[in-house]
């Protein structure tokens, strides 16, 4: 009953990004992460068989560029019903846990300032 009660909540998660291989490009799913670090000061990315190199790059992406630190990953199955084929498929899925850095708000005023410097240089 307890883990069914955990997977309700997780299914309510504000600051939960379930990403999909096919649906958005890359950068999206960095900049909505990056969003939601700011509202919440973390971010839950999860990925389903094919998405999950996906998360994994975003994670990487956001770790190296000094804005988040992992907190947790989870590595589980999941059974999915397939109605074409009439019977379950067995997906991987991954569940990365990040949290902002101390110098996250720092990195993100500079790159806001940068860009404004960016755009007021490209009107003259």
């Amino acid at each position: 009953m307890e883990e069914i009660t955990d997977r309700v909540k997780n299914l309510h998660k504000k600051n939960r990004i379930q990403v999909s291989n096919t649906k958005k490009p890359l950068f999206f799913y960095v900049n909505l992460a990056k969003r939601y670090m700011q509202k919440y000061n973390d971010v839950e990315l999860s990925a389903l068989g094919m998405a999950i190199s996906t998360v994994v790059t975003i994670a990487e992406i956001l770790k190296n560029n000094g804005l988040a630190v992992e907190r947790r990953i989870t590595t589980s199955t999941i059974d999915i019903r397939d109605e074409s084929r009439g019977h379950p498929i067995t997906k991987a899925k991954i569940e990365i846990f990040l949290r902002k850095t101390e110098k996250f708000d720092e990195l993100m005023s500079a790159a806001a300032e940068e860009r404004a410097e960016g755009a007021v240089a490209g009107c003259s």
